[in-house]
């Protein structure tokens, strides 16, 4: 049975999802210290170059070698710039589950990139590799995170409460930590009609996979 996800690039009509590379450190730097991703992540703060080399070079490459799952990065096709990230992770091969986690940099917010990236990944897992349940789950407060569950047609399952840890700015101007409640998702292969969906939403590039 296979317990390692390929090393594969994914290739939407505006994006590429690839395995990341040393060219990506700035910008995965920079997009790590936005105030959004600092509020409703757990990553390092302040995010130094240091924490990214450290997960271009290792941290995401292990996770798909170590069979945990698969980190990559998301970018715009005609610029190659970065947009943000996508991560598989708590990947289950027996029941062929996973959980999928996702940031977008802040100058590509409202562009729907998170929809279509997750839209992709979710066609992959489901066509090629035969998954049957796709987890998702959001702070109760991160209504963007929400948004993006529910276009690409999640059901909520519910709340996992106080099983989070979120960030907050003090009146200083530093950060302190707050408990918050989880809200669960799920996909499931008879949730996702991939072709009327992605052609509902706008997408129709996804059929040649790199």
């Amino acid at each position: 049975m296979t317990t390692t996800f390929p090393d594969i690039s994914i290739s939407t009509e505006r994006l590429v999802l690839r395995p990341y590379e040393e060219a990506d450190v700035p910008a995965h730097t920079e997009m790590m210290n936005d105030e959004t991703v600092v509020a409703w992540t757990a990553v390092p703060h302040p995010y130094t170059t240091a924490d990214a080399e450290r997960w271009v070079r290792r941290i995401a490459p292990a996770q798909r070698t170590a069979g945990r799952g698969i980190a990559l990065a998301v970018t715009e096709f005609l610029t190659q710039r970065l947009v943000g990230t996508i991560r598989l992770g708590n990947t289950d091969w027996r029941i062929r589950a996973t959980e999928v986690s996702y940031i977008t940099a802040p100058w590509a917010r409202g562009e729907g990139y998170a929809t279509e990236s997750v839209l992709a990944v979710a066609q992959w897992l489901f066509r090629d590799l035969r998954f049957e349940r796709l987890e998702l789950r959001t702070p109760a407060d991160n209504t963007a995170s929400q948004q993006v569950a529910q276009k690409i047609g999640c059901i909520s399952e519910g709340v996992l409460r106080n099983a989070w840890i979120a960030r907050t700015r003090t009146e200083d101007g530093g950060w302190t930590d707050v408990r918050t409640d989880l809200i669960v998702w799920s996909l499931l292969p008879e949730d996702f009609d991939g072709a009327d969906q992605l052609a509902d939403a706008g997408y129709s590039g996804f059929t040649d996979w790199n």
